[in-house]
C-alpha cells in the first residue's frame, strides 16, 4: 500500500468553502479527495493527496494564502482509511440516505438508500449542496410532485439522478457533466445503485444533440454560480411550462446574483434556508 499525504487547515468558514469551490472547479483534481466540516467557531478543511504534492502549488490552487496555517505530513499505512472515513458518516436529506459501502446497513426503514464512495467528483452528500438540491427534491415529493422528465445538469456522481430514477421510476432521467471521468463515474454509480435506466454522457452545459429541443420537468443545476448564471436563460428555455429547477453550488454572497439571473430569465425564484454557509434556490417557469 503506498503512503497517503494529508494536509488540514483550520480558517474562517467563507474562507475554506472558498477553497472548497476552487477545488471543485479545478480542471483536474489536485488531490485524491477533500472534505469541509464545521469545526466549533470556525472550519476545517481535510485533504489526501496520492503522492506527496507542492504545497506552494497546492495554496495557489485554492487560495488558501501563507497566513493560513497548514498541517502537513504523510499518514501512517494502517490509519489512512480509518480516518478518511471518521467524518464521512450516512448523511440523511429528506427521505433520502446517502452511505458508502461501509454502511450498506445505515438505512432506516423508509429511507430511500443512495449508496455513493467519498472521492474528488462533486456529489458525495457530504457537501451542502447536494444535501440541499436532495431535500428540496424530498419536500416536492412530498408535496405529490412526480416529474415525469429529470434531468440532472453537471451530475458529478449522479446522486441527483439517481434520486430521481429510485423514487420516479416511470420518470425519463438524464444526466451530463463536463467532465468525461465524472460521467464515467457515474455510470459505475447508476449500476451501482440499480438505476442503469440513466442516460449519462457528457456535455459542456446545455450544448448537446441530446438536449437540443428538450425541455424538462425538473432539472437539477448542483454546479457553480458562474455558470449558474451563465446558463439561466438556456435552463429556463429547457423547462416546461411549470417545471422547476433545483440550483446550488452558490455561497450566500452570490446568492442574489444567482436569483437576479434566474428572475431576469422569467423565473419565479424561491430561497431555501442556506447549510453550511452554501445555497440552495428553487426556480419554477
Amino acid at each position: 500500500m503506498s503512503t497517503l499525504w494529508r494536509l488540514v487547515a483550520h480558517a474562517d468558514f467563507a474562507i475554506l468553502a472558498d477553497a472548497v469551490e476552487r477545488l471543485d472547479a479545478a480542471a483536474s483534481a489536485p488531490a485524491l479527495s477533500w472534505s469541509l466540516f464545521e469545526d466549533g467557531d470556525s472550519a476545517r478543511l481535510d485533504v489526501l493527496f496520492e503522492t506527496m504534492p507542492d504545497i506552494d502549488t497546492f495554496r495557489d490552487i485554492c487560495g488558501l494564502t501563507e497566513a493560513i496555517p497548514v498541517e502537513f505530513g504523510p499518514m501512517p499505512e494502517e490509519d489512512w482509511v480509518r480516518l478518511s472515513l471518521e467524518g464521512l458518516k450516512p448523511v440523511e436529506a429528506g427521505r433520502f440516505t446517502l452511505f458508502g459501502a461501509h454502511d450498506r446497513d445505515a438505512v432506516a426503514a423508509g429511507q430511500t438508500g443512495i449508496e455513493i464512495e467519498a472521492g474528488p467528483a462533486f456529489g458525495t452528500g457530504h457537501h451542502g449542496t447536494t444535501r440541499g438540491c436532495l431535500m428540496a427534491f424530498s419536500d416536492m415529493l412530498e408535496a405529490g410532485e412526480s416529474p415525469a422528465t429529470v434531468f440532472d445538469l453537471g451530475c458529478g456522481t449522479a446522486v441527483l439522478a439517481i434520486a430521481a430514477a429510485k423514487v420516479l421510476p416511470d420518470a425519463e432521467v438524464l444526466a451530463s457533466d463536463i467532465d468525461p471521468e465524472a460521467v464515467e463515474e457515474s455510470a459505475g454509480n447508476c449500476a451501482k445503485n440499480a438505476t442503469p435506466g440513466i442516460d449519462c454522457f457528457v456535455a459542456e452545459g446545455l450544448d448537446h444533440p441530446k438536449l437540443a429541443g428538450r425541455r424538462f420537468e425538473l432539472i437539477f443545476a448542483n454546479i457553480l454560480a458562474g455558470p449558474l448564471v451563465d446558463l439561466a436563460p438556456g435552463i429556463a428555455q429547457a423547462l416546461t411550462p411549470g417545471g422547476k429547477v433545483i440550483l446550488s453550488g452558490l455561497l450566500t454572497e452570490q446568492e442574489a446574483r444567482v436569483r437576479e439571473a434566474y428572475t431576469d430569465a422569467g423565473l419565479t425564484v424561491e430561497r431555501r434556508k442556506p447549510i453550511e454557509g452554501w445555497e440552495t434556490l428553487i426556480a419554477v417557469k
